[in-house]
């Protein structure tokens, strides 16, 4: 069973940037689509960015469009990027990487079937 690791987030003040890396422990099969969810407290868990093995696909949720990029590096390992630019308040979650299951080009949690432990992103005013 392949593991997920997350890492890169930490505490920021609005405006500015992190980067995550989620590293997994194999090779991700080539048709699983891999993404980035957030969970901020009291709140539901909710797909911020997915992408395609090679990049030809790729979701992002409404409120991180011209903020946020993903993007993936299969050369081993697979792992997988978020850029994260502009950060605001709102912005503040715990951050989730997953693989989704094979075929399914979505970002609803449910199609994403192995998650990473998450990184607590804090964005203050």
């Amino acid at each position: 069973q392949v593991q997920l690791v997350e890492s890169g987030g930490g505490s920021v003040q609005a405006g500015g940037s992190l980067k995550l890396t989620c590293s997994a422990s194999a090779y991700i099969d080539t048709n699983r689509m891999m993404g980035w969810f957030r969970q901020a407290p009291g709140k539901e868990r909710e797909g911020v960015a997915g992408i395609s093995r090679n990049g030809a696909y790729i979701e992002y949720t409404d409120s991180v469009k011209g903020r946020f990029t993903i993007s993936r590096d299969n050369s081993k390992n697979t792992v997988v990027y978020l850029q994260m630019d502009s950060l605001q308040p709102e912005d503040t979650a715990i951050y989730y990487c997953a693989a989704g299951l094979p075929f399914r080009m979505t970002l609803a949690a449910s199609e994403y079937v192995t998650w990473g432990q998450g990184t607590q992103v804090t964005v203050s005013s």
